[in-house]
């Protein structure tokens, strides 16, 4: 009946759609409680002298947010490996289902996928968070003269994307959000940047060896690494990378909706107006910096 009574609870609902699609390892007393003070102008009052109401919120919301976790890392273990191979094909040698033990870089496959955009040095096992691993390009090739190409386009993460939002059933099948899907529970019609971060970092950890996905864990690094991809995507020096990549990511998880459009063409007249636009900003940013 616990069970039953938590995932109806709307509040546990909003925080795991919350930690999927906007931010995943987030502080939610903090969060909570500062939106709260700013609310009601409660800048000086302790947390204790907070309603009971406001304190069972924050419980609530964290709860959602941890249970979403703890759910996707578990069914991504065993989902994650057919779609490390092609269809038919065994990996060899086999992995595990049920323990990571024999994953990250104890097997050349997940190692060869969680391998820096570059080399590691003889003997170095160790990788930081902001070293982007190969999965994560487009046909793991990664081209260090241009490294936006075919960033966070991999087959991998689009699988694992359709998995948690529109229903593991949906992973080899037309794009499609299925009544069961979190995307359809939640109304969610478009890819967030923060939902693109957090599917990349359950794989990258789905791929290791790790057995319990924590914040603090400093070997596979995942806060750093789910930081650092936030960091660029909510750049807005990146903006016209980050836009195209998102209508990318619309075509291949919600076809219909009207966030996968394309690109508007560049000759068009809406396109000049924008682009007169931002060169006048610029000419009216030039001028302050000169004065």
């Amino acid at each position: 009946m616990a069970s039953s009574s938590s995932s109806s609870d709307p509040l546990v609902s909003h925080g795991r759609h919350f930690s999927r699609t906007v931010f995943a390892l987030c502080n939610y007393p903090s969060l909570l409680t500062n939106g709260i003070l700013r609310l009601e102008q409660m800048e000086d009052t302790p947390l204790e002298d907070f309603p009971a109401e406001a304190r069972a919120y924050n419980l609530q919301v964290g709860k959602g947010a941890a249970g979403a976790r703890g759910d996707d890392t578990k069914t991504l273990k065993s989902a994650i490996l057919d779609w490390l191979s092609p269809k038919g094909e065994a990996i060899q040698p086999p992995l595990h289902r049920n323990s990571k033990i024999d994953r990250g870089f104890n097997h050349e496959l997940t190692g060869s996928l969680l391998c820096p955009c570059w080399n590691l040095r003889s003997g170095e096992m160790l990788v930081c968070g902001d070293q982007w691993p190969i999965f994560l390009y487009a046909n793991h090739i990664y081209d260090p003269e241009d490294p936006w190409s075919g960033l966070l386009r991999s087959r991998l993460l689009t699988c694992a994307y359709k998995h948690v939002f529109t229903s593991p059933s949906s992973v080899d099948k037309e794009p499609k959000a299925t009544r069961s899907g979190n995307a359809h529970l939640h109304g969610m019609s478009s890819v967030t940047m923060g939902s693109i971060a957090y599917i990349a970092t359950q794989v990258r950890f789905a791929l290791s060896a790790s057995s319990v996905f924590s914040r603090t864990d400093t070997t596979t690094d995942s806060k750093m690494f789910y930081h650092s991809l936030l960091d660029l995507l909510e750049d807005p020096e990146e903006s016209q990378e980050v836009d195209e990549l998102l209508t990318w990511w619309n075509r291949q998880i919600f076809p219909a909706s009207s966030a996968a459009r394309r690109p508007i063409s560049a000759n068009s007249a809406l396109s000049k107006i924008r682009q007169r636009r931002i060169a006048l900003k610029r000419a009216a940013d030039l001028d302050t910096v000169r004065s």
